[in-house]
């Protein structure tokens, strides 16, 4: 077998990111300046990338503040930030920047020619576009070449490499019996991701069953982002964390192992993961909701009056930093992790509101109710920006949930029928999916597959419709439990969906 190379940069990027990871600031400082390598990881380059497009220039520099870029594109960024500002007339701060920051100051000594122009600009008592932005070029072009420009310099790795590594070593020791029985080592801590399948291929084959008490069922379930666990939260208040690949309950988990479960007081009705894959949100029949880490099984938050009514659904925001909520009792609610807060609520569906989801960008949220209503809201001022019913007739058919479609700005709304639709933000529908069945079909819940191919169905007949969502074509139908379905969802790397139902199963289904 041929010798693996490592990069001498790679081992001092594992360390720099331990640094980083861990608040070593000085650390971390010292580390770039003596070897001369950068770490130039952000938590998604998604979101800064969109944060440059949107102007949202404090998130950027907050980012950039541990980025090493080259000096023509810090530049270019400094620059634009002070037209924007020069723009609003925030002319101290232009200035400001324009004269104390390192960037600008290398700018003044090696293109004076373009620093005397900023400053030009900042003297004017009028802002005039035309002058700020010459060769035909607007803000809006202008942000857009800068978000290419920096696309190049960063990236997104997995937390905690150089854990990680550690961690598979010493699984692979324990797997050739290198490490003498007794041996204690933590390889939670970091997980290898999920090799993703290469193609999108819908379920046929039922893998394994998770069997629940006889008086027990599933109300929800679901994957964590890594790929790693399967979450199902129960009518009895427990949540328990799986092994997808052997249907068992993870006793590598020391709680689970002692029998010390995450556990609420009544039926647990839905449940969240957090980006990063280490916490889990839990709400229950009663309204409130529980925050738990899922290595050591601790709640760390508590919102005891999070709703009035159940919790039909959670969803966390792009930086993990707030949850919203979704209740019986017709609100949606964003609440802080760390203040422990509701930080607004947002009102205007009169019934059930049964789902809610971020967009991908995470600049919106969409609920569904039983009102028949999709309404997508602005989450940093609670307002309803679009609301409509995808129904060609208008009329109150509860909508059970809407899914963003990977890799689109279109969402599937599923409501209670034997129809979905494919619809715009706006409302617009793009396409119509139906099954064709009149009566005892009416679907109950959906989910899409991960790379956007295929929607699946869970009807009341206890059949998955499986659809083409490219061409609306029904492509295949199962029967998957003996009792009325409750939730659907599907594995983020692999070709793999769980089912739950009244017949207190989990079922895991495979092509």
């Amino acid at each position: 077998m041929s010798e693996l190379e490592v990069d001498a940069q790679d081992v001092v990027r594992l360390m720099l990111q331990f640094c980083k990871e861990n608040g070593l600031k000085e650390s971390l400082k010292t580390l770039q300046t003596e070897s001369q390598v950068a770490l130039n990881t952000v938590e998604s380059v998604e979101g800064f990338l969109t944060d440059v497009q949107s102007g949202n220039w404090d998130a950027v520099l907050t980012a950039c503040q541990s980025l090493q870029l080259p000096s023509n594109k810090l530049m270019s960024l400094y620059e634009q930030i002070i037209l924007e500002l020069l723009e609003l007339r925030e002319v101290d701060v232009a200035r400001a920047l324009l004269r104390q920051t390192e960037c600008m100051l290398t700018m003044k000594q090696e293109q004076p020619e373009r620093h005397m122009r900023l400053e030009a600009l900042a003297s004017r008592p009028i802002w005039d576009s035309r002058e700020a932005y010459d060769g035909g070029s607007t803000k809006e072009s202008r942000r857009t070449d800068l978000a290419k420009m920096l696309s190049t310099e960063v990236s997104v790795v997995p937390p905690s490499r150089l854990l990680v590594l550690i961690g598979q070593a010493l699984k692979w020791q324990q797997h050739q019996g290198m490490l003498p029985p007794g041996t204690q080592f933590d390889v939670f801590r970091g997980t290898a991701a999920a090799k993703a399948d290469e193609n999108d291929e819908y379920p046929g084959t039922n893998s394994h069953t998770i069997k629940f008490g006889k008086k027990s069922h599933a109300e929800c379930a679901a994957f964590s982002p890594d790929g790693q666990y399967l979450v199902s939260g129960t009518i009895d208040g427990f949540i328990e964390v799986w092994d997808h690949e052997t249907g068992k309950l993870r006793k590598d988990l020391k709680y689970q192992a002692s029998d010390e479960l995450m556990l609420h007081d009544d039926a647990v009705l839905s449940l969240a993961w957090s980006k990063d894959s280490e916490m889990i949100a839990t709400g229950d029949q009663a309204g409130k909701i529980k925050v738990w880490k899922v290595r050591t099984g601790q709640c760390v938050r508590r919102f005891d009056k999070a709703h009035s009514q159940g919790v039909t659904c959670l969803c966390f925001s792009r930086d993990s930093t707030q949850l919203c909520s979704s209740s019986y009792d017709a609100s949606m609610r964003m609440h802080g992790l760390k203040s422990g807060k509701m930080l607004k609520e947002m009102r205007g569906h009169t019934s059930y509101i049964n789902h809610c989801v971020y967009t991908m960008d995470g600049l919106r949220l969409v609920s569904s109710g039983s009102d028949g209503f999709v309404k997508v809201w602005d989450p940093k001022t609670a307002e309803c920006l679009h609301s409509w019913r995808p129904n060609p007739a208008g009329t109150e058919i509860p909508i059970n949930c809407c899914c963003v479609l990977p890799k689109s700005d279109h969402m599937l709304v599923c409501d209670r029928s034997s129809t979905a639709y494919v619809v715009t933000m706006q409302g617009q529908v793009v396409k119509t999916i139906s099954s064709g069945k009149k009566t005892g079909g009416d679907f109950l819940c959906a989910s899409v597959s991960r790379l956007g191919s295929w929607l699946y169905c869970l009807a009341e007949d206890q059949n998955m419709y499986v659809f083409d969502i490219k061409d609306a074509k029904l492509e295949h139908i199962m029967k998957v439990h003996d009792r009325e379905p409750i939730g659907i969802c599907h594995h983020p790397h692999r070709n793999l969906v769980g089912t739950i139902a009244d017949d207190s199963t989990l079922k895991l289904w495979r092509p």
